[in-house]
Formats: C-alpha cells, structure tokens, sequence
C-alpha cells in the first residue's frame, strides 16, 4: 500500500473511533474542519516554541525528535481535514502537482496570476 493511503486509511480510523467514543457523530463538516483547524494552530504554536522563535529568549537546543513529533501531530490534523471534506490521498496527489507545478510557474514568472512578476521571465 501507498505510504499516503495508508496515512489516510489510520487516521479515517482514528477518526471513526474519535466521533463514536466522544460523541462527535452529530458534528457537522464544518464544526469539524473548525476544531481540526483550531487543534492545528495549537500544534503550529508547539512546533514554534520548539524552533526558538522568541528572539527576546536565550534559545534552546533544537530537539528533532520533538520537532518531529510536532510536525506529525500537524499531519494527524491536517489529513483528517482532508478526510473530512471528502479528500482522497490521490486526490491530495493530484492537487499537489498542480498547486506544485503552478508555483513554480509563479516563481518563474510564467503565472496567468498578477502578482507574481519576477523579471526572469524567458
């Protein structure tokens, strides 16, 4: 199996036992997208304190595992939302190449979006 399928085939799991166990089966997807965005700015904020962004702090040494974890548990969020709104890990797949292919096109100066000039064009 995919290593993407199978991330999106443990968290529909989780996901399952999440809104029997607590409950959750009445939650609308957009209740759900809300709190699953709200627990990902949390992770962000955890994964912030980890990188010394506090300039105005001595900083820390960096823990990778920590970071690591971190930035799992932002994965965890953002594939249930994913999961929610009815994405697949194809379809995740198939977004990505184009958003991918689209920023390049943009850092490149070959956007049909204004905004993006560069000067470089070919």
């Amino acid at each position: 199996m995919d290593k993407l399928e199978h991330i999106f085939e443990l968290q529909k799991g989780f996901q399952d036992k999440l809104r029997r166990e607590r409950n959750l089966g009445d939650i609308s997807m957009e209740q759900w997208l809300q709190k699953q965005t709200l627990a990902m700015i949390s992770e962000l904020a955890e994964l912030l304190e980890e990188v010394n962004f506090k300039w105005w702090k001595n900083p820390h040494e960096l823990n990778r595992q920590n970071i690591h974890e971190e930035l799992s548990d932002i994965l965890h969020f953002f594939i249930a939302m994913c999961i929610e709104s009815g994405m697949t890990a194809d379809d995740l797949y198939q977004v990505y190449l184009g958003k991918n292919k689209e920023n390049h096109m943009r850092q490149d100066g070959q956007s049909q979006k204004h905004g993006y000039e560069t000067g470089l064009q070919a």
